[in-house]
C-alpha cells in the first residue's frame, strides 16, 4: 500500500556516535518529481493567465509593435519617446544618469507598450461590440446573410490567431436587464392560455400594480448591480436555486448522462474504468493549460469541473474549489478508495489504472462500521448532513478520509450491477440503467461531487452530476470527449483490456479508514430512509425515437425543437386533458458569466394548434397553426438566448423585493407557479468527433433528470444524428395524474401525427 511506502521514507536512529539517517532515494526521488508537476502546473497557470489577459493580443505581437516602433524611429531619426523623457528628467532623478542611448531605448520600450496596450483596448472593444451583436440568430434555417457572413468574417479576424478556453471571457457583453414593462407584457401574454378571465384580469392588476409602485425600486437596484457585477443574476441564481435548497440533491437536482446506446467496447469493469478515468484526466490536463478549443460564448463554469465538492451547511451549503488535486476517490462494495493518478511525475496510464481497478476489485476486506452506507449522507436533506459533518467528521481519521473524498478529483463508482441497453427487453432495460444513474442504491455515489463517473459490473458507463457548479452542455462536452478518446483513441485489446502492461512497482489504492460512532450511524440510516423514499418515488422511463429524426424535420421547414416542444404540448393535452406552465431551459452564455434561461413553450399559439389536433379541423389549418405556433417558439428561444427572457428578471426581482423588506403579491404568486412540464434539450455533438452518418452505432443515449413537481414531468431529449431522438421522462409514482410511460406512448403519437401533416410519402411519389 502506498502509506506503507511513506513510511520508510525517512528513518533515523540515535547511537552514541550520533544520529544515523536512512533516506528512502525512490521516496526522495517521488517527492522531486511530485514538486516539479507542481511548479509546472503554477507556470502554466501563470502563462495562461498571462495570455489569456492581454487577448486578442500576444506577447509575439508585443515584440513587432515595440521592434517596428523602434526601428521606425530609428530610420526616421525621431525621439521615440516624443519628448516624454525630457519633461520626466526634470521630476525623475534616475533619468539624469542614462545615457541618451538607454534613454532611447527605454523610451522606445516605453511609447511602443502603450502603442500595443492601445491596440489590444481598441480590439478587445471591437470584439466585444461585434459579440453584442445578434443578428445572425434571427436567419431562416439553412440561409446566411452577407451581414452574416461579415460578422463572422470580423469576428474571426478580431478574435487572434489562437484564442484559448478563457480568451473570450473579457470580451463578452454583459446581461442586459428587461425594462419592468416588458417583462410584465411578456409574462402576461404566457400565462393567457392557463387562465380563464377572471384570473387573468386578476393576475393583469397585479402586475400593472407592480410595474407601477414597487417595479421602478427594484429594477434600479438591479441596474446597478449589472453595471457592477460581471452578471446581475448568475450568482444570486448558484445561491437561492441551488445551494440554499435544503431538499436532497439527489434526483431534485443532481441529472445524469449515459453511455452509448449499441456499443460496448469492452465487458471488463476494470479496463473501461481504466480507459475512461484516463480519459478524463488527459481532459483536465488540457482545460488546466485552457487547451480546449473555444467558441465566443462564455467558460467560466468550466473552472469548478474538477476538484470541486458542493459542501453541506446549516442554512447554505458552500462550493469547495481545489486548485489541484492528484488522486481520485473510487467506492466498491461499501469501501472507499483512494487512488493516485500520478507516479513518476507523470499521469498513470490506462493499463496502470486498470491495475488499480483491480486491485480494488480484488480487495475481500468488508467495510468498517457505518461506512457501507455513509453516501446516503449526501443523498438526503442537507441540513442533517451539515450537523453530521460538523460534529462527526471535523477531526482524526474521519476528517482525512473525508477530505480524501472532497478534496479528489471526481469520484468513481465500481458498481457491482449489470446495466445496458438490451434490445430484447428495450423498455425495461433502459428504464433500470436511468434510474440506476440517477440515484442508483442512495448510499453508492458521492452526490456532493461536481460529477460521479460509475462503471457497472459489464463494462457499461454513466456518469451523474451535481448542478450548482455548471449546466449540462459543461458536462456534455467532458463526455463526447470522453467517449471518443476511450474508444478511439486509446482502445482495448482482443480479450477486452486496456493496451499497455501494468507497471511492476505501483503502489496500490489506499483504503480510507473511518470511526463511525453509532451516533452517526442513526443519522445515515435516517438520511437513506428519507432518499429511498424519493428514489422509490422517481419513475423514469428512457426510449429512443426511431421512427425519423431531425432529418425528416428539416425537411418540414421546422426547427427541430420547435417540433418537438409542440409534440410535447400536444402529448401532454392527451395526457392529462389540459395545458400547463412549461419550461425549457436555453442558455444565455452569450454574455459573460451566463448560465440559462427559461422559454415558455406552452404559448397561445401552441394551444391553439394543439386544440386544432383535438378538433376535426382541415390539414392545411392545423400545418398554418403549426407554423405560426413554431415561429412563435423560435422567436421566444431567440429572445432567452440574447437578454429578453423574463423569468432571470422576475426572480432577480424577487429577491431585492425580500432584500428590502417589501411583500409584493404579484412575484409572489409568480414564483409559486409550478412547472408541471419540464423539459431540457441536452446538446449533441459540441465537437466533431462522431461521424453518425458512417457510425451509427455510436449514438448517445442522452442523459435525463427528475421531475420539478410532485404531479409533473421532466423530458430530455437528445437529437442524435439524422434518424434518432432519444427520450428521457420522469414523474412520480405517488402522482394519480402521471405516468411516465403513458406519456412516453403519446409522446410518440404526437410525434407521428405532426409529421404526418406533412405528407411527405406524397411529396416525394
Amino acid at each position: 500500500m502506498a502509506e506503507a511506502h511513506q513510511a520508510v521514507a525517512f528513518q533515523f536512529t540515535v547511537s552514541p556516535d550520533g544520529i544515523d539517517l536512512h533516506l528512502c532515494h525512490e521516496a526522495l526521488r517521488q517527492v522531486y518529481l511530485s514538486g516539479l508537476h507542481s511548479w509546472k502546473k503554477r507556470f502554466v497557470r501563470f502563462k495562461n493567465g498571462v495570455m489569456t489577459g492581454v487577448y486578442p493580443g500576444s506577447p509575439a505581437g508585443f515584440m513587432v509593435v515595440v521592434v517596428s516602433y523602434m526601428s521606425y524611429n530609428k530610420y526616421k531619426q525621431l525621439d521615440p519617446s516624443l519628448g516624454l523623457f525630457a519633461k520626466l528628467g526634470q521630476h525623475i532623478p534616475i533619468s539624469r544618469y542614462m545615457s541618451s542611448d538607454s534613454q532611447r531605448i527605454v523610451g522606445g520600450v516605453l511609447v511602443g507598450t502603450s502603442l500595443w496596450i492601445t491596440i489590444i483596448m481598441i480590439m478587445r472593444n471591437v470584439l466585444k461590440s461585434l459579440l453584442s451583436w445578434h443578428g445572425w440568430m434571427q436567419e431562416r434555417h439553412g440561409t446566411v446573410s452577407w451581414s452574416s457572413r461579415l460578422w463572422l468574417l470580423l469576428v474571426r479576424l478580431f478574435s487572434g490567431r489562437k484564442p484559448m478556453l478563457y480568451s473570450f471571457q473579457n470580451s463578452l457583453p454583459r446581461l442586459p436587464v428587461p425594462s419592468v414593462k416588458d417583462t410584465c407584457k411578456r409574462y402576461l401574454e404566457s400565462v393567457r392560455p392557463l387562465m380563464d378571465d377572471e384570473q387573468y384580469d386578476r393576475m393583469k392588476g397585479l402586475a400593472k400594480d407592480f410595474e407601477k409602485n414597487l417595479g421602478p425600486r427594484v429594477q434600479w437596484y438591479l441596474k446597478l448591480k449589472s453595471w457592477w457585477a460581471s452578471n446581475y443574476v448568475s450568482d444570486w441564481w448558484e445561491e437561492y436555486i441551488y445551494l440554499r435548497g435544503r431538499a436532497p440533491i439527489m434526483v431534485n437536482s443532481n441529472y445524469y448522462a449515459m453511455d452509448f446506446l449499441y456499443v460496448f467496447p469492452t465487458s471488463i469493469q476494470a479496463a473501461r474504468a481504466g480507459n475512461t478515468i484516463h480519459a478524463i484526466m488527459l481532459y483536465r490536463r488540457k482545460l488546466d493549460r485552457a487547451q480546449i478549443k473555444p467558441v465566443p460564448l462564455c467558460s467560466a463554469q468550466w473552472e469548478r469541473m474538477f476538484n470541486t465538492t458542493r459542501i453541506p451547511g446549516v442554512e447554505t451549503d458552500t462550493l469547495q474549489h481545489m486548485n489541484e488535486s492528484k488522486h481520485i476517490a473510487v467506492y466498491h462494495k461499501g469501501r472507499f478508495f483512494k487512488v493516485w493518478m500520478f507516479y513518476d511525475g507523470r499521469l498513470l496510464l490506462p493499463r496502470e489504472i486498470e491495475q488499480q481497478m483491480e486491485r480494488i476489485l480484488a480487495d475481500q476486506s468488508e467495510p468498517l462500521p457505518g461506512e457501507e452506507r455513509l453516501a446516503a449522507l449526501t443523498a438526503g436533506d442537507r441540513t442533517p448532513w451539515a450537523k453530521a459533518r460538523e460534529t462527526f467528521f471535523s477531526r482524526g481519521k474521519n476528517k482525512q478520509s473525508l477530505d480524501a473524498i472532497e478534496k479528489a478529483a471526481f469520484f468513481v463508482t465500481l458498481d457491482d450491477s449489470e446495466q445496458l441497453y438490451d434490445k430484447d427487453n428495450p423498455v425495461q432495460s433502459l428504464d433500470s440503467f436511468a434510474k440506476s444513474l440517477l440515484h442508483g442504491k442512495c448510499y453508492d455515489r458521492w452526490f456532493d461531487k461536481s460529477f460521479n463517473m460509475i462503471l457497472f459490473k459489464n463494462g457499461t458507463m454513466g456518469l451523474n452530476a451535481e448542478h450548482s457548479w455548471a449546466d449540462a452542455p459543461i458536462v456534455g462536452h467532458l463526455w463526447e470527449v470522453c467517449q471518443s478518446v476511450n474508444v478511439f483513441h486509446l482502445g482495448y485489446t482482443e480479450d477486452g483490456h486496456c493496451c499497455g502492461k501494468p507497471h511492476p512497482n505501483l503502489p496500490g489504492p489506499m483504503r480510507l479508514q473511518w470511526d463511525i460512532p453509532a451516533e452517526c450511524q442513526e443519522v445515515i440510516q435516517s438520511s437513506l430512509t428519507v432518499a429511498r423514499a424519493l428514489a422509490d418515488d422517481v419513475d423514469c422511463h428512457s426510449f429512443p425515437f426511431t421512427q425519423f429524426g431531425k432529418g425528416l424535420i428539416k425537411k418540414c421547414r421546422t426547427s427541430p425543437d420547435a417540433f418537438i416542444q409542440i409534440a410535447l404540448q400536444l402529448a401532454h393535452y392527451r395526457d392529462k386533458g389540459k395545458f400547463c406552465l412549461t419550461y425549457e431551459a436555453s442558455m444565455t452564455r452569450l454574455f459573460r458569466e451566463g448560465r440559462t434561461e427559461t422559454v415558455r413553450s406552452c404559448t397561445t399559439e401552441s394551444c391553439d394548434f394543439v386544440r386544432s389536433m383535438i378538433r376535426d379541423e382541415t390539414r392545411e389549418e392545423r400545418l398554418r397553426l403549426l407554423k405560426v405556433a413554431a415561429e412563435k417558439h423560435q422567436n421566444m428561444y431567440r429572445l432567452a438566448m440574447t437578454g429578453g427572457g423574463i423569468d432571470r428578471h422576475l426572480f432577480c426581482m424577487y429577491v431585492v423585493s425580500k432584500y428590502l423588506g417589501e411583500d409584493s403579491p404579484f412575484l409572489k404568486e409568480v414564483l409559486s407557479e409550478p412547472w408541471r412540464l419540464s423539459t431540457s434539450q441536452t446538446p449533441m455533438q459540441q465537437l466533431e468527433l462522431f461521424d453518425l452518418v458512417r457510425h451509427p452505432e455510436y449514438a448517445s443515449s442522452g442523459g435525463g433528470f427528475g421531475p420539478v413537481a410532485d404531479d409533473g414531468y421532466g423530458v430530455s431529449y437528445i437529437i442524435v444524428g439524422e434518424n434518432l431522438i432519444n427520450f428521457h421522462i420522469s414523474s412520480k409514482f405517488s402522482s394519480p395524474e402521471t405516468d411516465s410511460h403513458r406519456f412516453g406512448a403519446n409522446i410518440r403519437q404526437a410525434m407521428l401525427d405532426i409529421l404526418g401533416l406533412f405528407q411527405l410519402d406524397n411529396k416525394a411519389k
